[in-house]
């Protein structure tokens, strides 16, 4: 089948390049004869006079004014018919042969569409389109209507043909505005989050606030868990460590005695004052009085004497002479107290020297004024005012020592004191470094035992000290230990007590002495607490001689088992 884009091939019809349609596809025309033979054919001249026609595209070979411009030989090494192509002279013609031998036809130039060129100029042909065999011919394009005049230019739609830069704006925009809405959210989650925490936080702080003041006591209305339950826990389970401290002023030759209790229990420390008046019954049954225990006895038996008074367990004794206590105030680098009473100085010969100690809150005190302040008794005060002011010095002193037991021991060892067996120098450092904690937490406290005149026990300190402070009552006696008997005068008569002391003693009882009281009774009691001393004290009213419906079980003194109070009734015998 002959394609209508190869002309030559295969038809006696002779056809000439005129051009290429907008597809880029060469477009025919059928050829003109030229008289006086056959013409030369220039494929550029034509191109260009069918373009001028036509109108498919600029013809370079043209003239502007529609007019054929003057035609010239083409020359290949000028393709742009400028005439400036290099000159290579006439060259003359080589005759050749034709292939397989046969001898060559008349030479034309070479056709590269199939067929003989034209040379020379032609003249111009009528203007018309022509067309191939089985070529389809121009495409018509559709005349716009009126209603299509309207000017469409292309880049109002390059939105369809081909991304704009402003679709990616338009993306990044939206996704910083999905992110930024993203992260505040996200910040509103977190508020909300610290938020509750916040609140739970404070919520605990509050309650654990609560119970911290409530077991502490503090809280207005309500006691401490240790106030309720002293009288029920004090006996067994709470644990204590006491040690007795006996100060000597080795110039005035008093003494003062202080009992240091850590309880670890309620985390509480207290130094009990223990007034120098506090009948004591020595191993042989006799009575004696603190000051004079600790002078005449030794640490040993007067602290064999005050637990057996007290119902106490003391670990220890440490005898601090009043040079030793101004060192220990220079080392822990001096004290503060809030002194009561102006003290002069000992050493001053003018009775109108100005006070060694003043009166006043906060008061700082070195190691000479500690040592004037705690043995200070004013005229006409008490005993127990002193005692009172050496407690406060010890508080002081606990309150700038080291809280580290390793601190606390290096300054006992600094001081050189000999202490008294089975105490030593680590276990009276570690001690002290315990209370010193408490002291400068605000858990340690003084406390003066209350002692009636005759050095007896008043119910207030059996009830206060005694049992809740010191844990008289956790005491077990042994079962082979004599019955402790506390014997209180209500007859009137004060030999009595004597009387009755030598009845118990010989009768295998420890005697206590419980004081006299400021009455007298008509009749004689003789009390017991627990079910198992039930016998022991219808025994000792057997002993005295009272009747056995005397016998009652009551309340008995801390330090006792049974107690007596001799009524008028009471007859000693002869």
């Amino acid at each position: 089948m002959n394609d209508g884009y190869a002309a030559g091939y295969g038809g006696d019809d002779q056809y000439e390049l005129v051009g290429y349609d907008e597809y880029g596809r060469p477009v025919y025309r059928q050829a003109q004869a030229a008289p006086g033979g056959q013409q030369q054919y220039d494929p550029y001249q034509q191109q260009g006079q069918q373009y001028g026609q036509q109108g498919y595209g600029y013809d370079q070979y043209t003239a502007p004014d529609g007019g054929q411009a003057a035609q010239r030989p083409y020359d290949p090494y000028d393709p742009y018919g400028t005439g400036t192509g290099y000159d290579t002279g006439q060259q003359p013609a080589t005759p050749g042969h034709g292939s397989y031998g046969h001898p060559p036809a008349a030479q034309q130039p070479y056709d590269p569409y199939g067929q003989a060129a034209t040379s020379g100029p032609q003249p111009r042909v009528a203007e018309q389109t022509a067309h191939i065999p089985q070529q389809a011919g121009p495409h018509e394009e559709p005349q716009p209507s009126a209603a299509d005049d309207r000017d469409y230019r292309t880049e109002q739609f390059a939105f369809v043909e081909e991304p704009a830069d402003d679709s990616e704006d338009v993306i990044d925009w939206m996704k910083f505005t999905e992110n930024r809405t993203e992260r505040r959210e996200e910040a509103r989650r977190r508020a909300r989050t610290r938020v509750v925490a916040l609140v739970v936080v404070l919520a605990l702080v509050a309650v654990g606030g609560v119970g911290y003041l409530w077991y502490a006591g503090k809280l207005p209305g309500v006691g401490s868990s240790d106030d309720k339950t002293g009288s029920a826990t004090a006996a067994g389970a709470q644990k204590r460590d006491v040690i007795a401290v006996h100060l000597h002023d080795t110039k005035g030759g008093s003494t003062s005695t202080a009992l240091l209790v850590d309880n670890t229990t309620t985390k509480k420390g207290t130094a009990v004052l223990v007034p120098n008046d506090l009948a004591l019954t020595g191993d042989d049954g006799s009575t004696t009085t603190l000051a004079k225990s600790v002078d005449d006895e030794g640490p040993d038996a007067t602290r064999t004497a005050l637990d057996s008074s007290l119902g106490t367990d003391i670990e220890g004794t440490w005898r601090l002479d009043t040079p030793y206590l101004q060192i220990l105030v220079d080392l822990v680098g001096n004290i503060e107290v809030d002194t009561d009473a102006d003290v002069a100085d000992p050493e001053a010969k003018d009775k109108g020297a100005t006070p060694l100690v003043r009166k006043g809150q906060g008061q700082t005190l070195s190691g000479k004024m500690a040592v004037a302040y705690a043995t200070h008794r004013g005229s006409g005060e008490r005993a127990d005012a002193q005692l009172q002011r050496f407690g406060q010095v010890m508080q002081g002193v606990l309150r700038k020592l080291s809280s580290d037991p390793q601190a606390a021991t290096t300054t006992i060892q600094t001081l050189g004191l000999i202490l008294d067996p089975p105490l030593t120098e680590k276990d009276l450092g570690s001690f002290l470094a315990g209370l010193s904690d408490l002291a400068k937490g605000g858990d340690f406290r003084t406390e003066l035992l209350p002692v009636e005149e005759g050095g007896s026990l008043s119910a207030e300190a059996s009830d206060n000290v005694v049992k809740d402070i010191l844990g008289g009552t956790a005491k077990s006696p042994d079962k082979d230990a004599a019955v402790s008997v506390s014997v209180r005068n209500a007859t009137g008569v004060e030999d009595r007590t004597g009387k009755a002391r030598v009845v118990l003693l010989n009768g295998g009882f420890t005697f206590l002495s419980g004081g006299t009281a400021s009455g007298t009774e008509a009749k004689s009691e003789v009390v017991y607490a627990e079910a198992a001393d039930k016998e022991n004290a219808v025994q000792v009213a057997k002993t005295l001689g009272l009747p056995t419906d005397a016998v009652a079980q009551g309340k008995t003194s801390a330090n006792a088992r049974v107690s007596v109070v001799l009524g008028q009734d009471y007859e000693p015998a002869s």
